[in-house]
């Protein structure tokens, strides 16, 4: 393997552009030729969640012309990488075309985390991060995908990481896309009962997969001054 497709995906392009710099880059140092995915704007999942079909077929259209069988799809992101693997199953039910290009598709595609140490059995990048880490494993690299070591062992092997756990670490951030836009005080609560968790356990950075996690998770730990750094787990394995 030589060659890869990267998914930026609109949430990391518009708001984490640095997530996406340090995805290509690490694949790049994998010796990896890597080329955006430029034409996919978007994978989708808002307007579906929305019931917005119309919407969301014309991004899947989108996505599935840009990308092709054979070549793997690096998306840095579980929430898009479910979107793609799992919901577009619904989403395409009526689309007999698309649905076949999707299904011939959807086995090369891949979340980064997934990629690098199941598909490149790579575990140590070169990586070295001085800091206090607290992992949060987002809900759909979780339940959708099933990825949960995989990030994990990544950040183990990174230099001078001590990785801490904080309780009950696999409960929701509260972010959910539209969810934090309609019930916004269930989602702030979520959140900050999260974050007191992250306080409690010393870490001096919160580092997850999915750029919406960090966006909720981020803005109130600005809001509330704490001094936490948040990062993209891309950022910490391109960190020397």
């Amino acid at each position: 393997m030589t060659e890869v497709r990267l998914f930026a995906t609109c949430l990391a392009e518009q708001f984490f552009p640095a997530a996406v710099s340090a995805s290509e880059r690490l694949l790049t140092d994998l010796k990896l030729k890597v080329k955006p995915l430029n034409k996919a704007l978007c994978c989708g999942q808002a307007p579906f969640n929305e019931g917005l079909r119309d919407d969301a077929l014309e991004l899947a259209r989108r996505f599935l012309k840009a990308g092709e069988p054979g070549i793997p799809i690096v998306v840095p992101s579980g929430s898009c990488a479910s979107m793609l693997k799992i919901f577009y199953a619904d989403l395409l039910a009526e689309e007999p075309a698309l649905r076949a290009r999707a299904g011939a598709i959807r086995p090369w595609i891949f979340e980064l985390s997934q990629f690098l140490v199941n598909v490149l059995k790579v575990k140590y990048v070169g990586a070295r991060y001085e800091h206090r880490v607290a992992y949060h494993p987002s809900c759909h690299l979780m339940r959708e995908l099933r990825v949960r070591e995989e990030p994990r062992l990544l950040l183990s092997q990174v230099a001078g990481l001590q990785l801490v756990d904080f309780r009950n670490p696999e409960e929701c951030c509260g972010f959910g896309g539209m969810f934090a836009v309609k019930f916004p005080h269930i989602s702030t609560a979520m959140a900050e009962d999260k974050i007191a968790r992250l306080v409690e356990s010393g870490a001096d950075t919160l580092v997850a997969n999915d750029c919406g996690c960090l966006m909720q998770l981020g803005g109130l730990i600005h809001r509330q001054g704490l001094g936490i750094a948040v990062r993209h787990l891309a950022e910490i394995l391109v960190a020397r």
